[in-house]
C-alpha cells in the first residue's frame, strides 16, 4: 500500500484497486434512531476481504463485506438497509431500534470509476472541500465544491437532498488549530483540541515555554508565528488562538490570520488589552471589518477561572463558530 494516512478511507480503496485486489466503498447514507455511526461514515473493502474504517459499531460490517465482495466481483452499486427490533437492538449495537442504510459501490468503470475516485482522493489530499454527489436512481456521480452546498460544508453534514435520491457526501479537510504561546492555558487547550478532532500545533519562539516536558506528544514549532504560520496553509478549516499577551509574539500571528481565511481567530486579553491591540492593528492599516473577526476576550463568557476552564470556554466558542457560523 502507498503512504496513505490510516483514516483516509477513499485513498485506501483507491490503493487496493491500483494493486489489483479490487475494492468497494461502503457509505452510511441514512440513519434512524441511535445508529452508532453518523451519515457519511465509510468502510473500504478490498476484493481480498481487507477492511478499513467502519459503518457501524461492528454489528453490520460482516453483512456489508459480503455484499461488497459480490459487488467487486459482479459490479453494481446497491443500498442495504439494516434494522433490528428493540429486543435485540442493544446486543448488536443498534440501540433503541436504530436503523441504517448503507450504500455499497464497487470501484470499477460503470460504477464508482477509478478516475472519479482519484479526483476525490486528490482533492482531499490538497485540503480542498469537495462533495461527492450520487443520484441513486440512475447511479450517476460527480464532484462539486463551494459555493455549492455551503451549509453542508460548514456543518459537515452529508445526506440526501429533498428529492430523497440524490446523496451528497461531504468531504471536508481535517480541522486544524494553531495555538500561539506555550502558556498554562495552552496545555489543556492542546489536549482538548486533539480530543475534538483537530490537528493542533503550538507555536512559541521561547523554547522554555513550548518544551516537550510541558507539552508531551504535541507538535511544537519554535519559529516566530508569522514565519511558522506562513508554512501552515491557513484555510477555512483552521482556528487560530493567541495566548501570550506579548504583542511581539501575538501581533504577527494575528496579522497573518487576518490575511487568511481562518474560520476562527481568538485572542487572550482583557477588554483594555484588546483596545490597545485594535489601535495597533489600525495603525497597520487593518479596517473595522477585518478587526471584527477577532474574538476577544477569547472564549465564551461562562465564568471560567482556572486554565482548564478557560480552555473549555475557548473550545466551546470555537465549536460554536464552526457549527453555527
Amino acid at each position: 500500500m502507498s503512504d496513505t494516512h490510516y483514516d483516509d478511507i477513499p485513498a485506501i480503496a483507491l490503493d487496493w484497486h491500483r494493486e489489483g485486489k479490487g475494492a468497494a466503498l461502503a457509505t452510511v447514507v441514512e440513519t434512524w434512531g441511535s445508529a452508532p455511526r453518523p451519515v457519511g461514515s465509510q468502510l473500504a473493502i478490498s476484493g481480498e476481504g481487507q477492511i478499513a474504517g467502519s459503518v457501524s459499531g461492528g454489528c453490520v460490517e460482516g453483512a456489508v463485506v459480503v455484499e461488497a465482495l459480490e459487488a467487486v466481483e459482479q459490479g453494481g452499486a446497491r443500498i442495504l438497509e439494516f434494522g433490528v427490533s428493540d429486543d435485540e437492538a442493544f446486543a448488536v449495537g443498534l440501540a433503541c431500534g436504530g436503523r441504517i442504510r448503507v450504500m455499497v459501490e464497487p470501484v470499477r468503470d460503470g460504477d464508482l470509476s477509478p478516475d472519479l475516485l482519484e479526483r476525490l482522493v486528490t482533492a482531499r489530499a490538497a485540503r480542498q472541500q469537495v462533495a461527492y454527489v450520487v443520484d441513486t436512481e440512475n447511479w450517476t456521480r460527480d464532484l462539486s465544491g463551494p459555493p455549492e452546498h455551503a451549509d453542508r460544508f460548514r456543518l459537515d453534514r452529508s445526506g440526501f437532498q429533498d428529492d430523497a435520491h440524490t446523496f451528497i457526501a461531504i468531504h471536508n479537510p481535517p480541522l486544524r488549530m494553531v495555538v500561539v504561546g506555550g502558556v498554562h492555558i495552552a496545555q489543556p487547550l492542546m489536549q482538548m483540541a486533539r480530543m475534538t478532532g483537530y490537528d493542533a500545533v503550538l507555536i512559541d519562539p521561547r523554547e522554555s515555554f513550548a518544551s516537550p516536558e510541558r507539552f508531551p506528544g504535541e507538535t511544537l514549532l519554535h519559529d516566530w508565528p508569522d514565519e511558522a504560520m506562513a508554512q501552515h496553509e491557513l484555510d477555512a478549516r483552521t482556528a487560530v488562538v493567541t495566548l501570550t499577551h506579548d504583542p511581539k509574539i501575538d501581533d504577527p500571528a494575528i496579522e497573518t490570520a487576518l490575511g487568511a481565511d481562518v474560520f476562527y481567530l481568538g485572542c487572550l486579553g482583557s477588554t483594555r488589552t484588546h483596545a490597545k491591540r485594535v489601535a495597533r492593528l489600525e495603525e497597520k492599516g487593518f479596517d473595522a471589518n477585518q478587526i471584527a473577526r477577532i474574538h476577544a476576550p477569547v472564549g465564551l463568557n461562562i465564568g471560567s477561572r482556572s486554565p482548564a476552564e478557560i480552555a473549555i470556554s475557548v473550545m466551546a466558542e470555537i465549536t460554536q463558530r464552526l457549527r453555527r457560523g
